[in-house]
């Protein structure tokens, strides 16, 4: 067995959990809102971090804020926010592999369940389904990288 093949097997990935760290709703114009025409214009915003919190486990939170206007006079009719978090053993990558895994490849597994969470929050506000497009992390973090590197 070559060297690169013994540390191959050596990777170990594991999902310990999945859970929502922060969640709000907010609809500060009803229930005047209810009143008017709808005419939604949404504002995404998406985001996602890590932290080590032990040898080899790592929480990855993803971010993401909806924030939706109606009409022209842009007045808020909700804003829904929610940090959705996974706790991950991850041991044996070289640093640039973990570095990608923790910040695209995490996300990416995390991001339905945010949007499943925002899905639910905007149905409990009695406004229309706001189903989020699939976010791929990878671009993210593809242009994250090159952003760094013209930087430097």
């Amino acid at each position: 067995m070559t060297q690169q093949n013994a540390q191959s097997n050596d990777v170990q990935f594991a999902l310990q959990r999945i859970y929502v760290k922060d969640i709000s709703f907010e609809a500060p114009n009803s229930p005047s809102l209810f009143q008017q025409p709808f005419k939604p214009k949404v504002k995404l915003d998406v985001d996602n971090g890590f932290t080590k919190v032990a040898d080899n486990v790592y929480e990855v939170v993803v971010h993401v804020t909806a924030q939706v206007f109606n009409g022209e006079e842009q007045a808020t009719a909700f804003l829904a926010e929610v940090q959705q978090a996974g706790l991950f053993t991850i041991s044996g990558l070289p640093e640039t592999q973990l570095d990608h895994t923790l910040n695209a490849f995490c996300p990416n597994i995390l991001f339905p369940y945010a949007r499943e969470c925002i899905d639910n929050l905007v149905n409990r506000g009695s406004f229309p389904t706001l189903m989020l497009a699939p976010v791929n992390f990878d671009a993210l973090y593809a242009q994250k990288q090159q952003k760094q590197k013209a930087d430097a």
